[in-house]
């Protein structure tokens, strides 16, 4: 087994790439499976674990939204997908990528593609994925560095032999955004088939002056081969819009907390036709996974995946000065250039001693990543603008700012084991190494190198206590850490590279129970440690500054599945305490202190349905609070609604409409003055098709 794995080392693989289970098996169409789900409820993830582990058995938060209520609520983006699940706040991303906030960690790169790690800054699509998978709290053992607050996994569609397939969608909305995308599945022969899916995105909303368009296709070969399966997946992405980084703030009474500027939620703080994000991108997978003996599986994936994007952009860089005063800008474009390799092998073995059963994981991964990144700083014919006469002013950009080259290469084991002690008592136990070496040069004058190696150990331990088949208790203690080149590694000062990573540390206690099987209730209550911290600096978007120590505690409640056979529904709500330990003053960002969120789904008849949902946040501050004239963003309800119509067998009509009740709200934000007006009342209308 010791030479298996080392000759492994090179290949990786996927989460999502378990080996059927016996009733899988049975199924003449399955290739690859990626999960089970039954409407809103899913009953497993071969994320949590890397083994195909019933989510009643996994002791750690998870939050599943399967394609069903993906199409339900019509959700286009990963904002959308996480605006309805507590204890997760969307970030702006300044207009040109996922951001968000998990257990109170910001983080642009804690995203993963069928367990793969996806940490380039972009929109991500939903187009080709079959459900979302949020794991919250560190999770160093499975995912390696970041995780910190938890990890956002898309679980892509994959092919099937068991009929040809044919569907479409196309859907526009009030405000002039439009797409249609075709899902096609193909047997080839009795054990493979090919997928194609696709899909063209003409993007619009309320802003000023924001447009543009996001295309991309996958086309997906999957191979029966007895005991082994193979996959072979590429996926073309090009985006291109505009970079919309919101409004600024504006002070109110002395010694109180700043306010996002109100009357300017369609007003464009930026230059038409300089604002633009654009992104390209080519990412192949291809996977293999099979049974060597009886209870001894071995899955690999390789993944490639190049990546060319920039953003420039001009933003307010301070509040305004009154409700009509000026506003203060600045600008810069920053490209971005970046290849990945990641190769990550797997073997799950079982077996029994007496009564006590294992599920012992052994795993490798290894990857690099090539980074280039360039800043120039704008020039601006003036560096305010007036509100009383909004003129948008020149911009040229200079010299250069910023030019680094860094080299990523990243090593790990770990090992695993699902303990059963009988019916009643699980334990999960594992260990994982890992190597992070990072080198690199900044190019401006003088070529400075840069470089550090982080060699870190990550525990996990659960307990998981099921006092009957369907109920479960469980108490969980996990690390994470982040190397000081932070989660997209561009550049590392001379102090940087002096100081440790950061560390975070999680305990939780929770229980599951699943209700009936199609209904399922869960509780946690968390901590989570940081150490070493650091966090965007508001007062200066390019830097950072070290806050310490910092603590999150909180609680979650979550219901899904089915109320009666008619009713579907899926809701939470969370508290979270976010702060400077020693200083309670000293709030960490985006993080309101209630979330609550629902949606049901609820069916007449055979032909007619109706959606109602709920988003409901407390008041949390734009960036983390060191002053008393820290931005806060107020509190907000949206309440949103769809009618469903199924005309037949074959076309399936939806009206979705946001925001119902028209409230003014501000939806998220980066910094200080960068905030996001939420969109007034609109509706979105979409026909599905299936032959």
């Amino acid at each position: 087994m010791k030479n298996l794995l080392v000759s492994t080392a090179l290949i990786a693989c996927l989460p999502g790439t378990a080996l059927a289970s016996d009733a899988d098996r049975d199924d003449p169409g399955t290739i690859i499976v990626t999960g089970k789900a039954d409407g809103y409820r899913a009953d497993n993830s071969v994320t949590a674990t890397k083994t195909d582990t019933p989510l009643l058995d996994v002791p750690q938060s998870i939050s599943v939204v399967t394609r069903e209520r993906l199409d339900d609520q019509a959700q286009h983006s990963m904002a959308d997908v996480l605006r309805y699940v507590p204890g997760t706040t969307i970030g702006q991303g300044e207009g040109n990528r996922d951001q968000v906030t998990l257990r109170g960690q910001n983080t642009t790169a804690d995203f993963f593609l069928d367990g793969v790690r996806d940490d380039v800054q972009y929109y991500r699509s939903l187009y080709n994925i079959e459900r979302v998978e949020i794991l919250k709290g560190p999770f160093a053992l499975i995912f390696g560095r970041g995780g910190s607050g938890g990890i956002i996994n898309r679980v892509q569609k994959t092919p099937s032999v068991e009929a040809l397939s044919v569907g479409g969608v196309a859907s526009v909305n009030t405000f002039g955004a439009w797409d249609v995308s075709a899902d096609i599945n193909a047997p080839i022969s009795g054990n493979a088939a090919f997928r194609l899916n696709a899909n063209y995105e003409s993007l619009d909303n309320h802003r000023d002056f924001f447009g543009g368009e996001r295309y991309a296709i996958n086309p997906y070969l999957a191979v029966d081969l007895g005991q082994w399966k193979l996959g072979l997946s590429y996926e073309y992405v090009n985006d291109d819009r505009i970079a919309d980084r919101g409004v600024p703030s504006i002070a109110t009474a002395a010694g109180q907390p700043n306010v996002p500027i109100s009357g300017y939620r369609d007003t464009f703080f930026g230059v038409p036709g300089v604002n633009r994000t654009g992104l390209e991108a080519q990412i192949v997978k291809a996977r293999l996974d099979g049974e060597l003996t009886d209870g001894l599986n071995w899955s690999t994936t390789l993944l490639y995946g190049d990546y060319n994007k920039y953003y420039t952009n001009v933003f307010a860089n301070g509040a305004a000065t009154g409700q009509t005063g000026t506003v203060a800008l600045t600008s810069y474009t920053d490209p971005t250039k970046r290849q990945n390799f990641i190769a990550q092998s797997n073997l799950v073995w079982d077996l029994d001693f007496g009564p006590i059963g294992n599920k012992v994981l052994l795993g490798l991964e290894y990857g690099g990543q090539n980074s280039t990144n360039q800043r120039r700083d704008g020039t601006m014919s003036s560096s305010m603008l007036n509100l009383a006469n909004i003129i948008y002013p020149t911009v040229s950009f200079g010299v250069l700012s910023r030019n680094t080259e860094s080299d990523v290469q990243f090593f790990s084991a770990y090992a695993q084991d699902q303990i059963s002690f009988g019916e009643h008592v699980d334990v999960v136990v594992g260990l994982r190494y890992d190597r992070f070496e990072i080198k690199g040069t900044d190019l401006i004058g003088t070529p400075r190198a840069f470089a550090r190696t982080d060699e870190k150990v990550s525990p996990r331990v659960g307990l998981i206590l099921k006092p009957q088949e369907n109920i479960s208790i469980y108490g969980s203690y996990s690390q994470s850490f982040l190397p000081r080149s932070g989660d997209q590694f561009l550049t590392m000062t001379t102090t940087q590279q002096n100081l440790a990573p950061e560390k975070f540390t999680n305990y939780e206690v929770g229980a599951k129970w699943d209700i009936r099987p199609d209904l399922n209730l869960t509780v946690a209550l968390f901590q989570l440690d940081r150490t070493n911290a650091t966090t965007p600096d508001p007062n200066n978007v390019t830097a950072t500054i070290n806050v310490g120590e910092t603590r999150t505690r909180g609680f979650e409640l979550g219901l899904t599945g089915r109320i009666t056979p008619q009713w579907q529904m899926s809701g939470g709500y969370t508290y979270q305490d976010a702060q400077l330990r020693g200083n309670g003053f000293v709030r960490l960002a985006q993080v309101p202190k209630h979330q609550f969120a629902l949606w049901n789904r609820y069916d007449f008849t055979g032909k007619l349905g109706l959606g109602l949902g709920l988003v409901k946040q407390s008041s949390q501050f734009a960036a983390i609070r060191t002053s008393a004239t820290t931005t806060r963003l107020p509190a907000f309800t949206r309440v949103d609604a769809a009618l469903f119509y199924k005309a037949n067998e074959r076309l399936e009509l939806q009206i979705n409409a946001e925001n119902l009740l028209d409230a003014k709200y501000f939806s998220d934000a980066h910094n200080n003055n960068n905030i996001t007006p939420g969109a007034p009342v609109n509706a979105r209308f979409t026909a599905r098709i299936r032959f």
